[in-house]
């Protein structure tokens, strides 16, 4: 295991190195340890799970919609779900939304720089919180993502799955020791640059040793195993669904408004709109008979399934679909709101005013492609 005089030695050249090397990204406005903590904390539940290319855009646009917390806080959570529109993961937005509330009535509108009142906060965990931490206060707490697992796991050359707890725990330690042992006032310039090493050297495949600042310290490297670390569990067999959405038009198509619903708030794309719809079951014959049943469970009312509009294909973390998307016809009853949390009848024209998944804003696109295509 690396001792201390090894992980200050490592600290260092970390620093230098990336002090040299560093990307030019929206949120590096101000050198680590002395960042706006609302900036930091925006840009790092954004980035997470997301490419840093994708998140610098939205990053420019939600800063310009809410530059400060108290901002974020006075917003309607359909504005912040339409800012985040496309990147996923949204109760990410949802929690930044309630975690904004609490901190203008609890703190004052300031996000606190203690661990616990922080890791209190909706949406912020142990990495989230050694972010903030250290990038904007300069507290040596580490921050544990993907990137500093993986350079951890090569340096230490741990031979264990990184998914096991002991091995976790260990990272941790690791990940504190390496931020404890770094320059004075340096300890938010550390964690940045072992991010960064991750994401431009050390990274998942074939990793740049030969440029690497702490090559000559990298056990894995030694052994040469680094291509081998860290050990990843066997993979799971992804499970795959057909899924039907119906464009359920009120009268004529694309002459009346078409019927949307709101997912409920506190499950998977909470709050977001969408082509009503759901699973095929094993009891559906057909992807029809899967939409008419679904929009009965979930609006009370019957609709007429007439011809596919795309099929469209789509991955989740722990699970693929294939979305197929039916024009319908209402034919009778008032919908309510049984298995979603509202609904609203609009026109095509209308849907942009609302956030949508990005499967469902694909099934927009090929709709305003097929009036087009009519048109002409």
């Amino acid at each position: 295991m690396l001792d201390n005089p090894t992980l200050a030695a490592i600290a260092v050249r970390l620093v230098a190195w990336h002090t040299a090397h560093q990307r030019d990204l929206a949120w590096r406005y101000a050198p680590p340890g002395r960042r706006d903590p609302y900036r930091v904390w925006i840009s790092e539940i954004m980035a997470q799970q997301t490419r840093v290319e994708t998140a610098g855009a939205y990053y420019a646009r939600w800063m310009a919609a809410f530059p400060t917390v108290e901002d974020l806080a006075d917003a309607d959570l359909q504005e912040v779900l339409k800012l985040w529109e496309g990147l996923g993961y949204y109760a990410r937005a949802r929690n930044l939304h309630k975690a904004a509330q609490i901190v203008v009535a609890e703190h004052e509108g300031k996000l606190p720089s203690d661990r616990n009142a922080l890791l209190a906060l909706p949406g912020i965990g142990e990495y989230t919180a050694g972010a903030i931490l250290s990038m904007a206060f300069n507290q040596p707490e580490p921050a544990l993502d993907g990137n500093v697992k993986r350079v951890l796991s090569r340096l230490a050359d741990i031979d264990r799955p990184i998914t096991d707890r002991a091995v976790l725990k260990t990272l941790w330690s690791l990940a504190r020791a390496l931020v404890e042992a770094a320059p004075a006032n340096q300890a938010g310039a550390c964690n940045e640059a072992i991010m960064e090493l991750g994401a431009l050297v050390c990274t998942p495949t074939n990793p740049r040793c030969l440029i690497c600042p702490v090559a000559q310290s990298c056990q894995a490297a030694a052994n040469g195993v680094q291509q081998e670390r860290p050990v990843m569990p066997p993979r799971r067999s992804t499970p795959h669904y057909d899924v039907s959405a119906g464009v359920i038009w009120q009268g004529g198509r694309f002459t009346s408004p078409l019927l949307i619903a709101q997912r409920p708030q506190d499950g998977m794309l909470g709050g977001l709109w969408e082509f009503p719809g759901g699973k095929q079951e094993e009891e559906d014959a057909t992807l029809a008979d899967c939409l008419k049943r679904e929009i009965d469970e979930e609006l009370a009312i019957e609709i007429a399934v007439e011809e596919e509009i795309t099929a469209i294909r789509h991955a989740y973390t722990h699970f693929r679909i294939t979305l197929y998307a039916f024009h319908a016809r209402h034919i009778g009853g008032e919908p309510q709101a049984i298995g979603c949390d509202a609904w609203r009848w609009a026109t095509l024209d209308e849907l942009s005013d609302y956030p949508f998944p990005v499967t469902d804003q694909k099934i927009i696109a090929a709709l305003k492609a097929e009036r087009a295509s009519e048109a002409t």
